[in-house]
């Protein structure tokens, strides 16, 4: 037995992209035509123009820019989590979930650790605010699910390999269980050189995939923190689904769905 994705699909692709500048616009755009997901990481403290001028996107448009998309945490004002007090983190990351949340009424629980800086003490004040993941800045060029959700490490950086690990992707060895590609970056180092051929010829290499399911990082979080809570029969052959989510599973008999408090037979392993 193997834990697939929903429908069945084998492999999952997310993007997440950090601190909300204008280039965003486009990117987002870029992905939704696609039929892609992401993840924008923002800083509600930016959201409103500064004396230099509005770089960001601004709260009122958070809607339109993001449709289809994730908005997350990133912090207040950008601070490094590692330098300011228990206090202040906690103050910088709850206040940005209660501003997000109030623009687009919807629940933020994910995040990104600004500058990629974090402590076990950081991970803790993240989990006391109701953040349930936050990605890093340190790439594995693999396609394993993280370990721990909290130190959630991409696959890459959109400069770093992105064709050849999209290549290696596509031809994901078999022995992945819900391999996942999760792709990272800032939209401003597209709109800074104007050059967006790579991101570009990535999403048109990986776009309509029968076989990828094209999530948001919240979306995979849900389903895959889900699988980890399967409980089974002594044979491995009967499941229990305790949560909410569907859970999708491939046995030699074919492919399974067990709904949420369902249990079911699932055949031979």
């Amino acid at each position: 037995m193997r834990f697939v994705y929903p429908k069945g699909l084998r492999k999952a692709l997310t993007f997440s992209y950090d601190d909300g500048q204008i280039f965003d616009r486009r990117l987002a755009e870029l992905l939704r035509s696609h039929g892609m997901k992401g993840t924008f990481h923002l800083n509600s403290g930016n959201l409103e123009p500064g004396e230099m001028g509005n770089f960001y996107v601004a709260a009122g448009e958070l809607k339109k820019v993001y449709e289809g998309h994730e908005i997350a945490c990133h912090g207040v004002q950008h601070r490094n989590p590692t330098t300011i007090t228990g206090h202040q983190l906690l103050l910088e990351l709850q206040e940005d979930r209660k501003t997000l949340e109030k623009l687009t009424g919807e629940m933020v629980q994910g995040m990104s650790y600004a500058f990629g800086s974090y402590s076990p003490d950081v991970i803790d004040v993240a989990k006391i605010v109701g953040i349930k993941y936050s990605r890093t800045v340190n790439s594995t060029h693999g396609f394993f699910p993280p370990a721990d959700f909290m130190q959630w490490h991409p696959t890459c950086h959109h400069d770093d390999r992105l064709l050849e690990l999209g290549d290696s992707f596509l031809n994901v060895a078999g022995f992945y269980e819900l391999p996942l590609m999760y792709v990272w970056g800032h939209s401003f180092e597209f709109g800074n050189s104007g050059d967006w051929s790579v991101i570009e010829a990535f999403v048109e290499k990986m776009a309509g995939k029968e076989d990828i399911w094209y999530a948001s990082n919240m979306e995979i979080y849900n389903y895959i923190s889900a699988t980890r809570q399967q409980e089974f029969s002594a044979d491995g052959l009967t499941m229990y689904n305790p949560t909410v989510v569907s859970i999708w599973v491939s046995t030699k008999e074919g492919l399974t769905e067990v709904k949420p408090g369902e249990t079911k037979y699932i055949g031979e392993n």
